[in-house]
């Protein structure tokens, strides 16, 4: 029998890769998950609990992710995606609207479907750094509350960009709208020098993923619920229906240490090492760009995309978290005493990069201009569709939502119309080889009318 995945990931762990991308881990050079034994890989038996009800150990565990007292903590083993589909349901009990900000994750509006529930988009504002949606333009957000069910934001961006997020549950909270948070990208918010969680600020569900940032198994994550939030029984038991019975103990092992490492951790290693990183890649003449959040960097070289520079670092067996046309996006590891990070071995990859000569860049070079007005989301169930090439499909309705992915937000929604504005950006991720969900060989599902 062949193992295809097995020998990929074995001839990839030989390469020695560097990691700058989820999982918090590094390729194991970070944190202790290495003392978990596979052996540990159980299921419910006497003494272990069960995650759908948890009384025992399983209990006492999840009371160890304590970050605020106002709020009680549950195991998401089926990743942050479950946190957010049981809230949206647990939420859907009557014909009003929520409102979420235009770059929540694909997972949101998963869940709206789900729940056929519609959603009021809010108008949204723009990096100038980034070019990449920020967070809701609050003041023009605020005048369109009413009697929404609830409020969907993401915080930070996934270039780790922040905004006023306590000022946006202020205002929600004031219209009596409960908030939930996909925090996915801080986990380590909180940390000294980094910034602070919306647990701060009384969101009233915070989903966080673990894996992310620190260093736990990938699809571990964590809900934090507020003690006061309405619907709290309700997400109890939608968290039965979104997560495995079979919760995975190595997962939730994983989480337990990620925790004991945030409680424990001190950053003056992970700062010191950082500036070197940043110093190494400007003495080569890239362009770096410290985030909001610290654990973040973009990374530019003049005259070119961050394809580009994505390809001349794969190059060095040093792997990122994405790149778009601007720039490339790199998640530093949480360096700490101890860890077996290759830090010598990334320094010595990085002055071995081949470069082209810099060029000058165009003041009128093209920005990829996002949609920020307000808009509304309505689930739509087409029963009837076909696969057709993107140029034949002007004046027709999508059938699936278009994501590139990462990070994994939708561009464009199932049910609205094709345009040749949409054809000409398809025809622009495809020649910048962009991987788009629900585009491929050229084609994309549409209503069959």
């Amino acid at each position: 029998m062949n193992l295809p995945l097995n020998d990929k990931l074995k001839t990839f762990l030989d390469k020695t890769p560097i990691s700058f991308h989820v999982p918090g881990h590094k390729n194991m050079t970070i944190g202790d998950l290495k003392e978990i034994e596979l052996a540990m890989d159980i299921t419910e038996i006497t003494d272990f609990d069960d995650l759908h009800h948890p009384e025992e150990v399983l209990e006492e565990s999840m009371k160890q992710l304590a970050k605020h007292p106002d709020y009680e903590a549950f195991y998401l083993v089926n990743g942050t995606t479950s946190g957010i589909l049981s809230v949206i349901q647990a939420a859907a009990q009557s014909t009003e609207p929520m409102l979420i900000s235009r770059n929540v994750h694909k997972s949101v509006f998963h869940g709206l479907d789900l729940a056929q529930q519609k959603a009021q988009i809010m108008p949204m504002n723009v990096s100038k750094l980034t070019n990449q949606y920020l967070g809701p333009e609050i003041s023009k957000t605020s005048q369109m509350m009413n009697q929404q069910l609830l409020s969907i934001i993401t915080y930070p961006n996934y270039y780790g960009e922040t905004f006023d997020v306590q000022r946006f549950i202020q205002e929600s909270h004031a219209h009596q709208i409960p908030v939930l948070v996909d925090e996915a990208h801080g986990a380590h918010f909180g940390i000294k020098r980094f910034p602070e969680s919306s647990l701060e600020y009384g969101a009233d569900y915070v989903v966080q993923s673990y894996h992310k940032t620190l260093p736990a198994f990938t699809m571990s994550s964590v809900i934090f619920i507020h003690k006061d939030a309405p619907y709290y029984n309700q997400v109890r038991q939608y968290l039965t229906y979104f997560q495995s019975s079979s919760p995975s103990y190595l997962l939730m092992a994983g989480l337990e240490r990620a925790q004991g490492f945030y409680q424990n951790y001190e950053a003056s290693t992970f700062f010191e090492k950082r500036d070197i990183v940043i110093n190494e890649l400007r003495q080569r003449g890239f362009v770096v760009n410290e985030m909001d959040d610290a654990l973040k960097i973009t990374v530019q070289y003049p005259g070119y995309s961050g394809y580009h520079v994505q390809e001349w670092l794969e190059k060095q067996e040093i792997y990122i978290e994405l790149s778009d046309n601007d720039q490339t996006l790199l998640i530093l590891p949480l360096w700490h005493e101890h860890d077996t990070f290759p830090f010598e071995l990334l320094k010595e990859r990085i002055t071995q990069i081949i470069l082209p000569e810099a060029q000058k860049i165009s003041k009128n070079k093209n920005k990829n201009v996002l949609p920020t007005e307000s808009s509304d989301y309505q689930p739509v169930q087409l029963r009837h569709t076909i696969e057709i090439p993107i140029q034949q499909a002007v004046g027709k309705r999508l059938a699936q939502h278009l994501v590139p992915y990462p990070p994994g937000i939708p561009s464009f929604f199932k049910g609205e119309q094709v345009t040749a504005t949409t054809v000409k950006k398809l025809e622009s991720w495809i020649k910048q080889g962009i991987r788009v969900e629900g585009l491929k060989d050229n084609k994309i599902r549409i209503e069959d009318n």
